[in-house]
């Protein structure tokens, strides 16, 4: 069972390389909040995971240790989400220029 679950998670990595690579850059970014909205529910599944009542202290360990990466990179996301979309907002002064035409 182990050398099965191995092998999927292997597979699953080679895949989503491959599926990223061919990623235009101009979409790297979309891509990436969505991503992020989706470790915000594994973050959310870890902190259950973690409440459940895990007994061994290595797996409570490995759980906090994920947890607050995850919380890393959802943050991080959303910051980086924020600062491409102000990109695109006007900025005071071209608003102004395009009024008084």
């Amino acid at each position: 069972m182990f050398l099965a679950d191995l092998a999927v998670l292997v597979l699953a990595g080679f895949v989503g390389f491959a599926v990223i690579s061919k990623v235009p850059n101009t979409l790297h970014t979309p891509l990436m909040s969505g991503t992020n909205a989706i470790h915000g529910i594994v973050l959310l599944g870890g902190v259950l995971v973690l409440g459940s009542g895990v007994d061994s202290p290595l797996s409570k360990v490995l759980l906090l240790v994920a947890i607050v990466f995850g919380t890393i990179n959802v943050v991080g996301g959303f910051l980086v989400t924020d600062r491409m979309l102000g990109m695109f907002k006007r900025r005071p002064d071209a608003a102004r220029k395009d009024a008084d035409r």
